[in-house]
């Protein structure tokens, strides 16, 4: 089958594909076209993508393909060059425009809407919304800081002492993660605030502090429910509060077709200091999470606050943005191609492809049946080694079936001979024996010293926290660069210049040991320690 990239830097700078994705597209089978210049907004140009495999063409040859890969729905002008049974696939918005559905429908057109994902843990890797707010939350705090004018983080000089920015994430999804991690290396004071209080570890291990709030969500599909009037009371509170204390506020709460949730309210705004920032990933033109924020405006209240509400963050890093974009249709492709032969097959089982189905067929299939967030399903060894760097392979995309499946199987291993299952741990003790039987004598002293250091060892590794494990490997590292004691006597010995080299390289080595484990470990050890206010 034929894939068509048109050109859209018209409307935007993003391209649907990049030279290194055509080459994936072309190992899938896919004979690729893309359009003059469509990649150029994003310094992806013609020459690299014939380089990749692909042919560049017109408009009219890009959009008469079998399939049309775009950022978003395509004009309908556009449209009118696509012939009956082709399939696009972008992003589509069908959450808040239905009746899109219909459109495609009478156009026969197969619609599927990257945007539409479902949240299901085997699916993240074709999630688009994900890739663009993992963008969106990094630039938000460029764009914050960029604002801000003064440091992120405090320093002492000889005219005097400056603190810390203090930052204030709300929401801490994959753009309040993103926002949190780079507040954080530019020296930021760092606190976050969500309605799932299980995201607590994931803030504090980037090292910020988790604001708890009185209110707890629990969602099916992946997205936060709906507040009570009394609950967003209280929550709104916290978040007036902290805005207050904070230089810098960062809202990320948005829901796919609807307007974004209020997070901070004119009285909220009112009482953070002059000079503070706030930018709202939620703007758009059916409201944002600032009350006073305005799509893609600069907005300075009467007490001195800046107010930003960028609606495109991506398209400020349009090659990196392009790249995962078309990465993750990538890896739906690979879903949807399973022989590898450059057919494209949409298994209506498949909860992944069913959930973005717009229409098929000249059949409006919007919106698709509710799922709720499933486990990802299991594999044997034999499996996965058989389909080693591809997404699941499971047929028919059905979680319960594949979990069912993952179970009967381990009930026929758990039926097998024991002496299958653990023979080569027979084999090794045997192996052992006999080095201990006919080892010297002098040599029992060593083998019992080494046994006993084997069971304290266990003991002493399975008692620590699990998270600690690293900054405890990494000090044994430093402690095991005692040798650096031996080295330095022998090079202390006269008459052997190759002695002397050697213990020199080892007692460098060994001090790279040492301050290296140091090092990692307190670098480590940082991640886990709370901020002081």
């Amino acid at each position: 089958m034929i894939i068509g990239i048109p050109n859209d830097c018209v409307r935007q700078p993003l391209a649907a594909a990049t030279p290194d994705t055509v080459a994936k597209l072309v190992k899938l089978g896919y004979d690729v076209r893309v359009e003059a210049g469509a990649g150029a907004a994003a310094s992806y140009f013609d020459a690299a993508f014939e380089a990749a495999g692909a042919t560049v063409v017109n408009r009219e040859s890009a959009l008469d393909a079998d399939i049309v890969l775009a950022l978003d729905t395509p004009a309908a002008a556009d449209l009118d060059h696509m012939h009956a049974g082709s399939v696009l696939i972008c992003r589509m918005n069908p959450f808040g425009q239905p009746d899109i559905a219909d459109d495609f429908a009478k156009r026969k057109i197969t619609a599927l809407a990257m945007d539409a994902i479902p949240r299901l843990s085997r699916a993240q890797s074709m999630d688009v919304r994900s890739s663009m707010m993992n963008i969106g939350g990094y630039r938000a705090v460029i764009e914050a800081a960029s604002a801000f004018g003064r440091t992120f983080g405090g320093q002492v000089t000889a005219a005097g002492k400056t603190k810390p920015a203090r930052v204030y994430v709300i929401g801490v999804g994959v753009a309040g993660l993103a926002a949190i991690g780079q507040a954080a290396s530019m020296g930021a004071e760092v606190f976050a605030t969500d309605v799932r209080a299980d995201v607590a570890d994931q803030v504090e291990s980037l090292g910020a502090t988790f604001v708890e709030i009185p209110v707890k969500q629990e969602s099916a599909n992946g997205y936060a429910r709906p507040l009570t009037e009394e609950e967003q009371a209280q929550v709104l509170q916290v978040y007036a509060d902290q805005a207050a204390k904070s230089d810098i506020v960062i809202t990320t709460a948005a829901v796919p077709g609807r307007a974004a949730p209020l997070l901070l309210s004119e009285e909220a705004v009112a009482g953070m200091q002059p000079g503070s920032v706030i930018v709202d990933m939620g703007a758009s033109s059916l409201g944002g999470n600032c009350a006073l924020s305005r799509p893609d405006a600069r907005v300075l209240t009467e007490n001195g606050v800046i107010i930003l509400g960028p609606t495109d963050l991506p398209a400020t890093m349009p090659a990196q943005a392009s790249q995962l974009y078309g990465q993750n249709i990538v890896n739906f492709l690979k879903l949807c191609t399973p022989a590898k032969d450059g057919k494209l097959e949409l298994n209506q089982e498949d909860d992944v492809v069913r959930g973005v189905t717009v229409a098929l067929d000249g059949t409006s299939t919007w919106p698709p049946p509710e799922i709720s967030v499933s486990a990802p399903s299991q594999k044997t060894a034999s499996e996965a080694g058989g389909a080693k760097g591809e997404p699941d392979a499971d047929a028919s995309g059905n979680v319960d079936a594949a979990l069912k499946g993952g179970e009967a199987k381990m009930g026929q291993v758990a039926q097998a001979s024991p002496v299958r299952k653990y023979w080569w741990k027979v084999l090794a003790a045997a192996v052992l024996a006999a080095l201990v039987l006919l080892a010297p004598a002098s040599m029992t002293v060593h083998f019992t010293v080494f046994a006993l250091a084997c069971v304290v060892g266990f003991y002493v590794i399975t008692a620590v926290e699990h998270k600690l494990h690293t900054p405890l490997m990494s000090e044994t590292n430093a402690i095991s660069g005692i040798i650096i004691v031996g080295a330095i006597l022998q090079m202390a010995l006269q008459g052997n210049v190759l002695v002397s080299i050697l213990s020199f390289i080892a007692a460098s080595i060994a001090a790279i040991n040492i301050f290296g484990g140091f090092y990692v470990t307190a670098r480590m050890l940082k991640m886990f320690e709370g901020s002081s206010e």
